[in-house]
């Protein structure tokens, strides 16, 4: 496994679990938002997340969640991660009743958009940076856009956290260097289509990160 982190997200068959597995990843994603071409139902989310062994932490990708969406998911997996607008009260709340690791999305254009996560910092587990999506896009990310990664350099981020936004095979290495991201999350970047795993790809991208 890569001293780097590494998510795949969006995963939605039994082979591009069985991919992600093999290629060394740390995090499996699992997407339930009607919106996304990955969105899986509940049943078939908790029966993929079962592919992965104790040690791949198993992540619940949500969009302003209620309490009774997370009541059915949580069980399921190890990891929340809040991909809307949820606030920091709300998701110290959502930690504290379902007990589950938090990862909230902090979506980033400009550096005055990293300041936004230091209210975070201690209501979640990890902030993930992510590329902020144009104004009225149905989607909150998984759009294979990215943002600046001069950015985060020199900063300090006030948690743990990771890196997301159009990385694929061909720019994770140079996303790594400049920013020192621990974690790197892909979705759109090992596809063929919206929503289509390319396990070609996602070897490719876990051989990268494994470089580095």
């Amino acid at each position: 496994m890569s001293r780097i982190a590494i998510k795949i997200c969006g995963l939605s068959t039994p082979e591009t679990v069985e991919a992600a597995l093999k290629g060394g990843a740390s995090h499996v994603g699992f997407v339930h938002f009607a919106k996304s071409p990955r969105h899986l139902e509940i049943d078939r989310l908790a029966a993929l997340a079962r592919r992965a062994p104790d040690h791949v932490g198993r992540v619940a990708v949500l969009v302003q969640p209620d309490d009774a969406l997370l009541a059915a998911i949580a069980p399921h997996v190890d990891i929340v991660q809040l991909h809307g607008d949820e606030t920091p009260e709300r998701a110290a709340a959502i930690r504290a009743r379902f007990g589950r690791t938090l990862w909230k999305a902090i979506p980033v254009k400009t550096r005055a958009d990293l300041a936004a996560g230091s209210a975070y910092a201690g209501a979640v587990d990890m902030l993930l940076y992510d590329a902020k999506t144009p104004k009225g896009a149905d989607l909150p990310g998984g759009m294979g856009l990215r943002f600046d990664w001069d950015l985060l350099a020199g900063f300090r981020p006030p948690a743990p956290w990771g890196l997301s936004g159009g990385l694929d095979a061909d720019n994770v290495a140079e996303a790594i260097r400049i920013t020192g991201a621990p974690l790197v999350d892909v979705s759109s970047g090992v596809e063929s289509a919206p929503g289509i795993k390319d396990v070609d790809k996602i070897a490719a991208f876990c051989n990268a990160v494994s470089t580095c």
